[in-house]
């Protein structure tokens, strides 16, 4: 937890009274991602796992298609930058170019052409089905989960879970962030995505929507709310999206068949 937060003296103001104290906030730095000595992207991130970061912001770009494609990832956490080098036979479309400077997970995330992107993604086909009950204890397990987020309530979640655990877990200033690090993780580690459920902290965006369809999660699932591009998104690309989890309650807005019920 401490290479993402930071103690800072602030002075607190109530009604009453006013008093010196040590906080306790998220930390947040630029990463510059490089692809083959192309100066990409700079990320406003958390510092933790850039690594997985980088590599999932990639894939999660199109930018690369398999593992096997890369060649090293050098991190220069000083410098705030990471070095992919990687085999591939296309050239890089110039229109990436200039540099995309961003800060991720607050307005929107970095995408380069997420209209292209949709079209050019098959329909997730899976079989996988998830009930009320088990989404509710996977959402409460989640939101218990990050030491950082309980410190600062400054940060966003994302797991990779089965029906009955979380699997890997990440964290970031920045909601996509959270996401590609998660999915950087799994590919570096050869853990499979298929089949399984991506849970976010955050609001489920057209973007967010994509990374996940990307990797082939059949489910989404978030304590807040889509946006009407991630829903209709999510119809249009077999996604089944939950927001709004509240205890027992929840929204399931596409493709409710994988959500099983008592009623059922």
């Amino acid at each position: 937890m401490d290479d993402d937060t930071e103690k800072l003296a602030v002075l607190k103001l109530t009604e009453t009274s006013s008093s010196n104290i040590e906080d306790v906030v998220a930390k947040e730095f630029p990463l510059t991602i490089i692809l083959n000595n192309r100066k990409l992207v700079t990320l406003f991130c958390s510092p933790a796992n850039s690594r997985y970061l980088a590599v999932g912001f990639l894939f999660s770009e199109g930018l690369l298609k398999s593992k096997e494609e890369i060649k090293s990832v050098m991190v220069d956490d000083r410098k705030g930058i990471v070095r992919v080098e990687a085999e591939r036979s296309e050239e890089l479309a110039r229109d990436l170019l200039p540099e995309k400077i961003t800060a991720s997970g607050f307005a929107k995330g970095a995408s380069f052409d997420s209209a292209a992107a949709a079209q050019a993604l098959r329909k997730v086909a899976s079989t996988t089905e998830i009930s009320a009950p088990e989404v509710s204890a996977l959402v409460n397990k989640f939101q218990y989960h990050s030491q950082v987020y309980r410190a600062t309530r400054g940060v966003h979640s994302a797991a990779l879970c089965d029906k009955s655990d979380i699997l890997v877990f990440d964290e970031d200033i920045g909601r996509h962030n959270a996401i590609d690090k998660i999915f950087g993780q799994c590919i570096l580690d050869d853990l499979a995505t298929d089949g399984h459920i991506i849970i976010t902290s955050g609001r489920i965006s057209s973007e967010i929507l994509l990374k996940v369809a990307r990797r082939n999660v059949p489910i989404i699932v978030s304590r807040s709310v889509p946006t009407s591009l991630g829903v209709r998104l999510a119809d249009e690309l077999g996604v089944t999206l939950v927001g709004f989890v509240r205890g027992k309650r929840m929204n399931v807005y596409t493709h409710a068949e994988r959500i099983t019920t008592n009623e059922e």
